[in-house]
């Protein structure tokens, strides 16, 4: 036997270990086939009793066989005619939801939709509209159905099986998941991905010899163009990257615990888990050793959702590195976590500045400009200058702020980019934590520390 082939076993084997630990039993797909057809009898009666034209049908990795066990969603969608507008399908939708459901309650994405539970599974009960094409939609809901019609179409039995290999390995390196705290891979991104490459090792031998930006194009549209690391097509609809929100870094993480399954078969990459939370003495640990200054501004989230909230905090983090930057406290690395509290994080090669600072003027030769540099700071007692260095007018003015805690706990934050309900908060109070003072975050965001001061890919 070659030591390829012996690879091969081993990864074999890997592989049949997940699917033991993942693969439902025929008793929960029993239970799930149960549930299911209850609640689309259910929900078909309310949609036809209001539209005679409405029809039900169930979408998602619990039609397609792509499920892992103990994964509990069921998602129903009803599909009402076209020419029904808007107002009334939404009107429709949640009456039939609620009939479906008869303990759940309203939730809103891009409309309105009814959501809870039934036989110990999650249940969403969505409203959308019956089209032809899904270059016709009207909202995001309205393309799953096409989504459900093509890859039940293309997926073998074999398929799905490697597709619910390939989200536990996502899940297992923290890629999977499309909100936009994880920016990792989708579900229906995974499965496409699985069939485009003809199974999950076909698709990790890929993924390992990436070279960003990777296009894909399962039904060669060939007509948009996009500037992400990953772009995938959607095959139902050409102006569409399935990819989109899916990261740099996260496109970067599936190459390199591919390369790593492919050449040491384990399975240690499956089984997501938390680090331990970085204690206190630890963390002093960690600043002795590197000798930088973290600062930390701490304070009560805005009342969002998810998927609103993170963008903002990224915003919100970019505005404040940005400006710890344009006052010359070097930031070295930064990061942003919630829970309870809310946190922009910056790690700083450099916090106490002198007090003063160099401004360079324009060129002696461009008359206009130098001689108005010149006499803004002629007369000025207390700089140095105006003096020559080269060929341009120099000055050394007094620093507006000589430590970055001096900054962040002045108005001047609120001069950088903030996120907007970001800067509502932070208006209404916030801390600054600086050097072992962010020892008090690690209560609360103590796994968070630990995967910032010992990283992993």
């Amino acid at each position: 036997m070659t030591d390829e082939d012996a690879d091969s076993d081993d990864f074999e084997a890997v592989v049949a270990e997940v699917h033991e630990r993942i693969d439902p039993d025929a008793d929960e797909r029993a239970r799930l086939e149960d549930v299911a057809r209850t609640l689309l009898e259910r929900a078909t009666a309310a949609a036809t009793d209001r539209c005679a034209g409405a029809d039900v049908v169930q979408v998602g990795s619990t039609d397609r066989g792509t499920w892992i066990s103990g994964d509990r969603d069921i998602d129903v969608f009803v599909r009402f005619p076209p020419e029904l507008d808007r107002e009334t399908l939404e009107r429709y939708g949640l009456a039939v939801g609620h009939e479906t459901l008869p303990e759940g309650h309203e939730e809103y994405a891009e409309h309105p939709y009814v959501k809870g539970s039934h036989g110990g599974f999650d249940v969403d009960v969505v409203p959308c509209f019956r089209l032809e094409d899904a270059t016709e939609i009207r909202s995001a809901v309205d393309r799953t159905p096409f989504h459900n019609e093509y890859l039940e179409a293309r997926l073998t039995d074999d398929l799905a099986a490697d597709v619910r290999v390939a989200k536990q390995f996502l899940k297992g390196i923290g890629a999977y998941g499309s909100n936009l705290r994880t920016r990792g891979f989708s579900g229906y991104l995974t499965e496409l991905l699985v069939v485009e490459y003809g199974g999950f090792r076909p698709l990790l031998e890929a993924a390992a010899d990436w070279s960003p930006p990777v296009e894909l194009d399962p039904e060669d549209h060939g007509r948009a163009s996009f500037g992400d690391p990953l772009v995938v097509i959607d095959p139902t609809d050409p102006e569409r990257n399935v990819a989109a929100v899916c990261s740099a870094e996260n496109v970067a993480r599936l190459q390199h615990y591919a390369r790593e399954l492919l050449a040491d078969p384990r399975l240690d990459p499956f089984d997501p888990a938390d680090p331990e939370p970085l204690s206190a003495g630890d963390l002093r640990e960690h600043l002795e050793r590197r000798e930088t200054t973290p600062v930390a501004v701490r304070f009560s989230p805005p009342d969002l959702v998810d998927d609103q909230l993170y963008p903002q905090l990224e915003k919100s983090l970019e505005g404040i590195v940005a400006g710890l930057e344009d006052h010359e406290f070097d930031v070295f690395r930064a990061t942003t976590f919630a829970d309870d509290a809310a946190v922009i994080f910056a790690e700083l090669a450099v916090t106490e500045r002198p007090a003063v600072e160099r401004h360079e003027g324009p060129p002696v030769h461009v008359r206009p400009h130098a001689e108005g540099f010149y006499e803004t700071y002629a007369d000025d007692a207390d700089a140095y200058g105006p003096f020559i260095d080269g060929d341009r007018y120099v000055v050394e003015r007094e620093r507006e702020f000589t430590s970055a805690r001096a900054f962040l706990e002045s108005d001047a934050l609120f001069g950088v980019a903030l996120g907007a309900h970001v800067e509502t908060a932070l208006a209404e109070g916030y801390e600054v934590l600086s050097g072992e003072e962010v020892t008090a975050l690690c209560a609360e965001f103590g796994a968070e520390l630990t995967r910032y001061f010992e990283p992993t890919p």
